[in-house]
């Protein structure tokens, strides 16, 4: 693979130390019933998020339910479930995080992959009462071993493993120590990187805001869960990469006598790169190029904007741009040329099982197209991690599969960028969103 190498007339791009300060966005995930709203919950409550009034509309029996501080829908109360993805804001002195509870259950999983595809980091939570913690040889549910694989899949780039409900084990140590290197092997085998493996009890709030009350309880003497998250960096931009920009809505100017320059602006939010007057962009899919003559950011003000940063794009000439084209760095070589054949890792999120032959509308930033399914070149086994030989993918399941499109995209690996790299796949006839494709 090619290692890009940053434009020439790209704006200066500031380097420093990690980001730690910034909001961090990050989900929790596992199998069903983990205590992963109870978590959410106790966090928001020890971390002072909560007001009087809200606490008190989730009493039951006296006692403070922490999972109904974020299932909001009427099924997920009734049902005591976790149906769609809740975002929760709350903040320390050290930083700002933004919280989504994703659900457990596999027959949602394609909610989790939508809030994990923007995630900073992930934490997730596993059940030490579900498992056979006196075994050394324990084995992990599935669903805590999907969750895991589709985080590096989805490049989600800090992975936490939080062992909750030890406080209701007899050996609250054996139990850490045999199911932390369960996952802990797991993770080296699957090639998920783990920031850090830490025993909790979300239900009392042992090493969630505040350290347990047992001292060493678990023989663990590390940081809290929230010590922990206050330290991870943030997702870079990838801004050293070739410029990319989506377009996702034009603008146009009032009469001006002014000809130096088109008379639309086009918005967006840069995908990769950085963008500022005097660069010379083409147009996808027309092929048509032009110079940039203005770049406004998102409050209408001329600056130069690097990717992850919402911009308006003038260009020097009028040229025929629609929503859903792309502008690209051009001279960038064969880079962000397009292609029509495209191989991907896919998580199939339908209902229908996924055979070759189908066509389906590939969504990629605001354009669509359609796709032809040509073939299926293996399927995941998420217990051995085994690549199998398959000609169909059933709901929920992982494999890597060629696509044909109708027409050419500009897509770069999604190891290299998570904008350029990622499609959604659409049920021309349900309307309802098929498959997450990480492009190879």
């Amino acid at each position: 693979m090619t290692t890009l190498a940053p434009q020439a007339t790209a704006p200066q791009i500031a380097t420093g130390p990690i980001d730690t300060r910034s909001a961090l966005r990050l989900i929790t995930c596992g199998s069903v019933d983990d205590g992963k709203s109870t978590l959410i919950g106790r966090l928001l409550v020890d971390s002072k998020a909560v007001l009087q009034d809200h606490l008190a509309g989730v009493q039951r029996h006296g006692q403070t339910d922490l999972a109904l501080l974020t299932d909001g829908l009427s099924a997920e109360r009734e049902q005591g479930i976790t149906i769609d993805v809740a975002y929760r804001y709350f903040s320390t002195e050290a930083r700002k995080f933004i919280i989504g509870d994703a659900p457990g259950h596999e027959q949602y999983t394609r909610n989790m992959v939508t809030a994990a595809s923007s995630a900073d980091a992930a934490v997730v939570l596993v059940d030490a009462t579900k498992l056979a913690w006196a075994d050394a040889a324990l084995k992990l549910l599935p669903q805590t071993r999907r969750h895991s694989l589709l985080l590096k899949l989805l490049r989600v780039p800090s992975v936490v493993f939080a062992i909750n409900k030890l406080d209701a084990v007899e050996d609250s140590k054996l139990a850490f120590e045999h199911i932390g290197a369960a996952l802990r092997e797991f993770a080296a085998l699957a090639g998920i990187p783990v920031t850090a493996v830490v025993p909790i009890s979300a239900l009392k709030g042992w090493n969630v805001v505040d350290a347990s009350e047992q001292a060493g309880w678990c023989g663990y003497s590390g940081p809290t869960l929230l010590e922990i998250l206050e330290g991870l960096p943030v997702t870079p931009a990838d801004s050293t990469l070739p410029f990319a920009f989506a377009v996702q809505w034009v603008e146009k100017f009032s009469s001006s006598a002014d000809t130096s320059q088109g008379r639309r602006v086009f918005w967006g939010r840069v995908a990769t790169g950085g963008v500022q007057p005097g660069q010379s962009v083409r147009i996808m899919p027309n092929g048509q190029t032009a110079v940039v003559a203005q770049v406004l950011n998102h409050v209408r003000q001329p600056q130069a904007v690097l990717a992850g940063h919402s911009a308006g794009i003038v260009l020097d000439r009028e040229v025929d741009v629609s929503r859903g084209d792309w502008l690209l760095a051009d001279g960038e070589g064969e880079a962000l040329s397009g292609s029509r054949e495209i191989r991907a890792t896919v998580a199939w999120l339908d209902d229908e099982t996924l055979v070759p032959g189908r066509v389906y509308w590939a969504l990629h930033g605001h354009r669509w197209v359609k796709a032809k399914i040509k073939r299926i070149v293996h399927r995941l086994d998420i217990h051995t991690l085994a690549e199998e030989d398959a000609n169909q993918l059933e709901p929920n399941a992982i494999g890597h599969i060629e696509l044909t499109l109708q027409e050419p995209l500009a897509t770069l690996p999604f190891a290299q960028s998570r904008a350029l790299g990622s499609l959604v796949l659409v049920d021309t006839a349900s309307h309802r969103t098929a498959g997450a494709l990480l492009v190879q």
